[in-house]
């Protein structure tokens, strides 16, 4: 993917997970509870699990603006076929 491309996406994607780290009241009433999250890590926790979800999605929007996405796919591609 050509620079021009990804660094905006990038910038798009990362900024959605920034979005979601800070609205995570409105991801609540959106989409309730996660099930999984109350019951291993306690009452509450939703909000945790959803957090970490946009901290996760922020880094890919970084991993796509540095092409490092590439490089990371390409050895799960390694890994998985053979």
């Amino acid at each position: 993917m050509e620079w021009y491309v990804r660094v905006p996406l990038g910038f798009v994607i990362m900024g959605i997970g920034l979005l979601m780290m800070f609205k995570v009241e409105t991801l609540m009433e959106w989409f309730g509870e996660i099930d999984w999250a109350e019951e291993k890590m306690g009452s509450g926790q939703s909000r945790l699990a959803y957090k970490f979800l946009a901290i996760l999605v922020a880094f890919i929007g970084i991993f796509i603006m540095t092409n490092i996405i590439s490089d990371i796919l390409s050895a799960f591609a390694k890994v998985f076929v053979r």
